[in-house]
């Protein structure tokens, strides 16, 4: 990474234990590619509601060069108030979309190699 990892909490107080577990987490992430520039990671836990407790939310976003992924965990239900849950559900969701980037540049990839071979007159390979 490029830039380093910016992790930021809102109403609620710092955790090392909280940011050494995204840090974990990012680096996981830079084992599926190479390419991600930036990362902030947002913890936030607003409002308290009565009926659900505190729920966390997590915002991630990642930038790549010409992409940009953005995920954000809202949560519905009562597992979001551990924040260890959160995290793993928002990096997760992460984790799916960073890998489907990766397989959308791979066919593009692969379509252009094709096409290429084509008007060449080279016999594309399988």
């Amino acid at each position: 990474m490029q830039i380093p990892l910016q992790i930021s909490f809102r109403d609620i107080s710092h955790s090392d234990a909280v940011e050494e577990k995204i840090r974990k987490k990012v680096k996981k992430l830079e084992t599926y590619t190479d390419r991600i520039t930036s990362c902030r990671v947002v913890v936030e836990a607003p409002h308290r509601q009565h009926t659900k407790g505190k729920l966390f939310h997590i915002r991630v976003y990642i930038t790549m060069p010409g992409e940009e992924i953005v995920v954000a965990r809202d949560p519905d239900d009562h597992a979001h108030e551990d924040v260890y849950i959160a995290i793993r559900d928002a990096f997760e969701a992460v984790r799916r979309q960073l890998k489907k980037t990766m397989r959308k540049k791979r066919e593009k990839h692969t379509k252009f190699k094709k096409y290429f071979m084509l008007e060449n007159g080279d016999t594309p390979t399988l």
